[in-house]
Protein backbone atom coordinates (compact mmCIF):
# COMPACT_ATOMS: atom_id res chain seq x y z
CA UNK A 1 0.00 0.00 0.00
CA UNK A 2 1.29 3.67 -0.36
CA UNK A 3 0.80 5.98 2.21
CA UNK A 4 -2.42 7.56 2.94
CA UNK A 5 -1.72 11.23 1.74
CA UNK A 6 1.15 9.74 -1.09
CA UNK A 7 1.85 13.12 -2.12
CA UNK A 8 2.70 15.01 1.10
CA UNK A 9 6.58 13.47 1.21
CA UNK A 10 9.03 13.88 -2.06
CA UNK A 11 11.77 12.32 -3.27
CA UNK A 12 15.11 14.80 -3.51
CA UNK A 13 14.82 13.42 -7.50
CA UNK A 14 11.47 15.41 -8.17
CA UNK A 15 12.79 18.44 -5.59
CA UNK A 16 15.83 18.75 -8.30
CA UNK A 17 13.14 18.30 -11.36
CA UNK A 18 10.97 21.02 -10.29
CA UNK A 19 14.15 24.06 -9.32
CA UNK A 20 12.58 26.29 -11.33
CA UNK A 21 9.42 25.16 -11.18
CA UNK A 22 7.09 28.67 -10.77
CA UNK A 23 3.89 27.30 -8.64
CA UNK A 24 6.62 25.65 -6.23
CA UNK A 25 8.20 27.62 -3.36
CA UNK A 26 11.05 25.12 -1.79
CA UNK A 27 11.96 25.91 1.73
CA UNK A 28 14.87 24.99 4.09
CA UNK A 29 13.99 24.76 7.53
CA UNK A 30 16.93 25.11 10.07
CA UNK A 31 17.69 24.93 13.46
CA UNK A 32 21.23 26.09 12.55
CA UNK A 33 20.48 28.50 9.89
CA UNK A 34 24.24 28.79 8.97
CA UNK A 35 24.19 25.66 6.92
CA UNK A 36 21.78 27.47 4.83
CA UNK A 37 24.25 29.35 4.16
CA UNK A 38 27.30 27.27 3.88
CA UNK A 39 24.93 26.07 0.81
CA UNK A 40 21.23 24.99 -0.21
CA UNK A 41 18.94 23.71 -2.74
CA UNK A 42 18.79 25.93 -5.81
CA UNK A 43 16.20 28.39 -5.44
CA UNK A 44 15.16 27.77 -1.79
CA UNK A 45 14.40 30.43 0.77
CA UNK A 46 15.38 30.06 4.51
CA UNK A 47 13.16 29.64 7.18
CA UNK A 48 15.08 29.98 10.94
CA UNK A 49 13.11 27.73 12.78
CA UNK A 50 14.13 29.99 16.27
CA UNK A 51 13.40 33.41 14.47
CA UNK A 52 10.47 32.48 12.06
CA UNK A 53 8.56 29.66 13.59
CA UNK A 54 8.90 31.31 17.36
CA UNK A 55 6.87 33.98 19.04
CA UNK A 56 9.73 36.28 19.93
CA UNK A 57 8.08 37.01 23.91
CA UNK A 58 6.17 34.46 24.62
CA UNK A 59 6.64 30.65 24.73
CA UNK A 60 4.25 29.69 22.02
CA UNK A 61 4.47 29.27 17.98
CA UNK A 62 4.62 32.47 15.72
CA UNK A 63 1.51 34.56 15.82
CA UNK A 64 -1.03 34.42 12.47
CA UNK A 65 -0.05 37.97 11.78
CA UNK A 66 3.76 37.18 11.74
CA UNK A 67 2.92 33.72 10.05
CA UNK A 68 1.45 35.65 7.07
CA UNK A 69 4.22 38.24 6.84
CA UNK A 70 6.62 35.45 6.92
CA UNK A 71 5.03 33.97 4.06
CA UNK A 72 4.37 37.32 2.00
CA UNK A 73 8.03 37.91 2.50
CA UNK A 74 9.14 34.72 1.18
CA UNK A 75 7.39 35.27 -1.68
CA UNK A 76 4.47 32.07 -0.93
CA UNK A 77 0.87 32.91 -1.88
CA UNK A 78 -1.81 30.61 -0.41
CA UNK A 79 -2.16 28.09 -4.07
CA UNK A 80 1.72 27.95 -3.57
CA UNK A 81 3.23 24.43 -3.15
CA UNK A 82 5.40 24.48 -0.40
CA UNK A 83 8.48 21.84 -0.23
CA UNK A 84 10.12 21.95 3.59
CA UNK A 85 13.88 20.16 4.44
CA UNK A 86 15.87 20.62 6.35
CA UNK A 87 18.91 19.87 9.26
CA UNK A 88 18.25 17.14 11.80
CA UNK A 89 16.81 14.78 9.66
CA UNK A 90 14.09 17.15 8.90
CA UNK A 91 12.61 17.58 12.82
CA UNK A 92 12.37 21.20 12.45
CA UNK A 93 11.06 21.04 8.51
CA UNK A 94 8.37 18.56 10.11
CA UNK A 95 7.84 21.20 12.92
CA UNK A 96 7.08 23.63 10.32
CA UNK A 97 4.83 21.29 8.21
CA UNK A 98 2.87 21.25 11.39
CA UNK A 99 2.86 24.80 11.72
CA UNK A 100 1.86 25.33 7.82
CA UNK A 101 -0.64 22.70 8.65
CA UNK A 102 -1.80 24.70 11.79
CA UNK A 103 -2.64 27.65 10.03
CA UNK A 104 -4.84 26.16 6.88
CA UNK A 105 -1.70 25.83 4.14
CA UNK A 106 -3.18 23.43 1.56
CA UNK A 107 -0.25 21.99 -0.10
CA UNK A 108 2.60 21.39 2.19
CA UNK A 109 5.09 18.56 1.51
CA UNK A 110 8.72 17.52 3.44
CA UNK A 111 11.69 16.12 1.22
CA UNK A 112 12.22 12.53 1.82
CA UNK A 113 15.87 12.44 3.81
CA UNK A 114 15.95 15.94 3.86
CA UNK A 115 19.14 18.25 3.65
CA UNK A 116 21.51 15.53 4.24
CA UNK A 117 20.32 12.91 1.47
CA UNK A 118 20.53 15.64 -0.98
CA UNK A 119 23.90 16.58 -0.15
CA UNK A 120 25.23 12.64 0.17
CA UNK A 121 23.81 11.98 -3.12
CA UNK A 122 25.67 15.02 -4.73
CA UNK A 123 22.93 17.18 -5.89
CA UNK A 124 23.45 20.58 -6.72
CA UNK A 125 24.33 23.53 -3.86
CA UNK A 126 24.32 27.15 -3.92
CA UNK A 127 25.38 30.18 -1.83
CA UNK A 128 23.26 32.76 -4.18
CA UNK A 129 19.62 33.68 -1.71
CA UNK A 130 16.97 34.28 -4.12
CA UNK A 131 14.01 36.61 -4.28
CA UNK A 132 10.33 36.28 -4.81
CA UNK A 133 8.20 38.97 -5.17
CA UNK A 134 6.39 39.96 -2.01
CA UNK A 135 2.62 37.98 -1.88
CA UNK A 136 -0.22 39.02 0.68
CA UNK A 137 -0.55 35.43 2.23
CA UNK A 138 -3.45 35.20 3.81
CA UNK A 139 -3.86 31.99 6.82
CA UNK A 140 -6.55 30.42 8.49
CA UNK A 141 -7.65 30.52 11.79
CA UNK A 142 -5.80 28.27 13.90
CA UNK A 143 -6.60 24.26 13.75
CA UNK A 144 -6.61 23.90 16.93
CA UNK A 145 -7.70 19.86 16.49
CA UNK A 146 -4.16 19.17 15.81
CA UNK A 147 -2.15 20.93 18.87
CA UNK A 148 -2.67 20.02 23.25
CA UNK A 149 -1.59 22.42 25.69
CA UNK A 150 -0.72 21.24 28.91
CA UNK A 151 -3.86 21.53 30.92
CA UNK A 152 -5.00 19.34 28.61
CA UNK A 153 -2.54 16.77 28.64
CA UNK A 154 -2.97 17.05 32.20
CA UNK A 155 -6.81 16.19 31.94
CA UNK A 156 -5.93 13.51 29.82
CA UNK A 157 -4.16 11.54 31.90
CA UNK A 158 -6.67 9.09 33.53
CA UNK A 159 -8.30 8.09 30.07
CA UNK A 160 -4.38 7.38 28.38
CA UNK A 161 -4.50 3.67 27.88
CA UNK A 162 -8.54 3.49 27.69
CA UNK A 163 -9.27 5.85 24.07
CA UNK A 164 -5.90 7.97 24.36
CA UNK A 165 -2.53 7.22 23.64
CA UNK A 166 0.18 9.54 25.29
CA UNK A 167 3.54 8.91 23.25
CA UNK A 168 7.15 10.10 23.90
CA UNK A 169 9.23 10.46 20.71
CA UNK A 170 12.32 11.11 22.88
CA UNK A 171 15.35 8.41 23.16
CA UNK A 172 15.02 5.63 25.52
CA UNK A 173 17.92 7.91 27.98
CA UNK A 174 15.87 10.83 27.99
CA UNK A 175 12.72 8.70 28.34
CA UNK A 176 13.88 7.13 31.87
CA UNK A 177 15.35 10.47 32.67
CA UNK A 178 19.10 9.34 32.71
CA UNK A 179 19.49 12.47 30.32
CA UNK A 180 17.58 15.60 29.79
CA UNK A 181 18.24 16.27 26.39
CA UNK A 182 19.63 14.80 23.30
CA UNK A 183 23.31 14.63 22.07
CA UNK A 184 22.74 16.73 19.81
CA UNK A 185 21.37 19.68 21.99
CA UNK A 186 22.93 21.33 25.28
CA UNK A 187 21.69 19.75 28.54
CA UNK A 188 18.84 22.34 29.14
CA UNK A 189 15.43 22.88 29.26
CA UNK A 190 14.25 20.38 31.88
CA UNK A 191 15.00 20.59 35.55
CA UNK A 192 13.99 16.95 36.23
CA UNK A 193 14.22 14.08 33.77
CA UNK A 194 12.01 11.14 33.20
CA UNK A 195 8.62 11.06 31.09
CA UNK A 196 4.70 11.93 31.65
CA UNK A 197 2.89 9.19 33.54
CA UNK A 198 1.65 6.58 31.03
CA UNK A 199 3.53 7.84 28.14
CA UNK A 200 4.68 5.18 25.89
CA UNK A 201 8.27 5.44 24.57
CA UNK A 202 8.07 5.37 20.50
CA UNK A 203 11.60 7.42 19.65
CA UNK A 204 10.96 9.41 16.28
CA UNK A 205 13.76 7.37 14.69
CA UNK A 206 11.96 4.18 14.92
CA UNK A 207 10.03 5.70 11.66
CA UNK A 208 13.44 5.83 9.20
CA UNK A 209 15.96 4.13 7.54
CA UNK A 210 19.62 4.51 7.51
CA UNK A 211 19.38 6.99 4.92
CA UNK A 212 16.91 9.05 7.03
CA UNK A 213 14.35 8.26 4.22
CA UNK A 214 11.08 7.44 6.27
CA UNK A 215 10.13 3.28 6.26
CA UNK A 216 6.67 2.42 4.05
CA UNK A 217 3.57 2.39 5.23
CA UNK A 218 3.71 -1.84 5.46
CA UNK A 219 6.49 -0.73 7.96
CA UNK A 220 5.30 2.08 9.97
CA UNK A 221 1.31 0.44 10.65
CA UNK A 222 3.38 -2.97 11.57
CA UNK A 223 5.74 -0.57 14.35
CA UNK A 224 2.49 1.18 15.59
CA UNK A 225 0.35 -0.92 15.74
CA UNK A 226 2.27 -3.27 17.60
CA UNK A 227 2.62 -0.77 20.28
CA UNK A 228 -1.28 -0.29 20.72
CA UNK A 229 -1.35 2.87 18.82
CA UNK A 230 -4.58 2.56 16.52
CA UNK A 231 -6.47 5.06 14.48
CA UNK A 232 -9.17 4.49 16.74
CA UNK A 233 -7.76 6.41 19.72
CA UNK A 234 -6.81 9.81 19.74
CA UNK A 235 -2.82 10.02 20.02
CA UNK A 236 -0.62 12.90 21.90
CA UNK A 237 2.65 13.11 20.55
CA UNK A 238 5.37 15.24 22.85
CA UNK A 239 9.28 14.99 22.91
CA UNK A 240 11.26 18.23 24.29
CA UNK A 241 10.45 21.14 22.49
CA UNK A 242 8.34 20.04 19.79
CA UNK A 243 10.25 19.53 17.00
CA UNK A 244 10.78 15.62 16.96
CA UNK A 245 7.12 14.95 18.39
CA UNK A 246 6.13 17.22 14.89
CA UNK A 247 8.23 14.55 13.05
CA UNK A 248 6.23 11.50 14.66
CA UNK A 249 2.86 13.61 14.06
CA UNK A 250 3.72 13.52 10.40
CA UNK A 251 3.96 10.40 9.95
CA UNK A 252 1.07 9.32 11.61
CA UNK A 253 -1.38 11.82 10.42
CA UNK A 254 -0.35 12.38 6.90
CA UNK A 255 1.35 9.26 6.05
CA UNK A 256 -0.81 6.63 8.24
CA UNK A 257 -4.05 8.66 8.12
CA UNK A 258 -4.81 8.88 11.40
CA UNK A 259 -7.23 11.45 11.91
CA UNK A 260 -6.87 12.06 15.42
CA UNK A 261 -3.49 13.38 16.53
CA UNK A 262 -2.25 16.40 18.38
CA UNK A 263 1.63 17.96 19.09
CA UNK A 264 1.65 19.15 22.73
CA UNK A 265 4.60 21.17 21.91
CA UNK A 266 5.13 22.58 25.36
CA UNK A 267 6.55 18.81 25.72
CA UNK A 268 9.39 17.96 28.49
CA UNK A 269 10.71 21.41 28.59
CA UNK A 270 7.26 22.46 30.05
CA UNK A 271 5.70 19.33 31.81
CA UNK A 272 9.59 19.15 33.48
CA UNK A 273 9.45 22.58 35.15
CA UNK A 274 6.34 22.90 36.21
CA UNK A 275 5.64 23.04 40.52
CA UNK A 276 4.05 19.13 41.41
CA UNK A 277 3.56 18.04 38.10
CA UNK A 278 3.83 14.40 38.17
CA UNK A 279 6.64 12.41 36.42
CA UNK A 280 7.80 9.17 35.94
CA UNK A 281 11.31 7.32 35.99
Amino acid sequence: MSYANPDVLVSTEWVQNNLNNPRIRIVEVDYDPSNYYQGHVPNAVLIDWKKDMNDPLIRDIVKKSDFEKLMSRLGISNNTTVVLYGDFNNWFAAFAFWVFKYYGHKDVRLMNGGRKKWIEEDRPLTKEIPSFPQTNYIASEPDEKIRAYLDYVKSSLPYVGVDKILIDVRSPKEFTGEILAPPEYPNEGGQRGGHIPKAINIPWSIAVKEDGTIKSYEELKKIYESQGVTPDKEIIVYCRIGERASFTWFVLSQLLGYKNVKVYDGSWSEWGNIVRLPIEK
